[in-house]
């Protein structure tokens, strides 16, 4: 039940935001920051003990076979994530693959939790000493704030091409330019 309480918090934070008539470039831009800290700590942490991230990732049920791509592959995505939040024009596509590895992640948690006894956390740095369920709320909340982002820029990038006479029938993309 506390996991739903911070995502609450959350949605609160930034309806405040919004009231406080921070503009919606300035809460997405702080969305990014934070995402952007959040994956280049991890990459950082993951990359520099190596051995002990492998040695981890090998003791999950889940993921013992994937070691190899997952070792190298998880935190190449965190930093290509990092530089698609940093540009403008690609903070969109940079949103969506934060959804999707936030998503996953959060999935992997809730498969350990229902299925194994005991595994250890293959995240590094501080993000290793909180466990399952605050990891699981931690997920969440980021998860939510990556959702949040892209809602924000699609609603704002929506009503900027609606203004411009843009939008009859157009979609709008993961990259776009203001």
């Amino acid at each position: 039940m506390r996991i739903f309480e911070k995502t609450a918090h959350l949605c609160l934070v930034i309806n405040l935001c919004l009231s406080l008539n921070m503009k919606r470039e300035q809460i997405v831009f702080v969305i990014a920051v934070l995402l952007q800290v959040l994956f280049f700590y991890a990459a950082v942490s993951k990359v520099s003990d190596m051995e002990k991230f492998r040695t981890e990732i090998g003791q999950s049920p889940l993921l013992t076979y994937f070691v190899p791509v997952i070792a190298i592959g998880v935190p190449v995505f965190e930093i290509a994530i990092v530089g698609l939040l940093y540009f403008e024009r690609t903070r969109l596509l940079g949103l969506y693959l934060s959804l999707f590895l936030m998503a996953a992640f959060t999935a992997y948690v809730i498969a350990i939790m229902r299925f194994a006894s005991h595994v250890p956390c293959s995240c590094g740095g501080i993000l290793s000493n909180m466990n399952w369920k605050q990891h699981l709320g931690f997920n969440i909340a980021f998860t939510g704030l990556a959702l949040a982002g892209i809602l924000l820029v699609e609603n704002y990038t929506k009503k900027e091409l609606n203004k411009k006479g843009k939008a009859n029938n157009l979609n709008v993309g993961i990259f776009y330019n203001p």
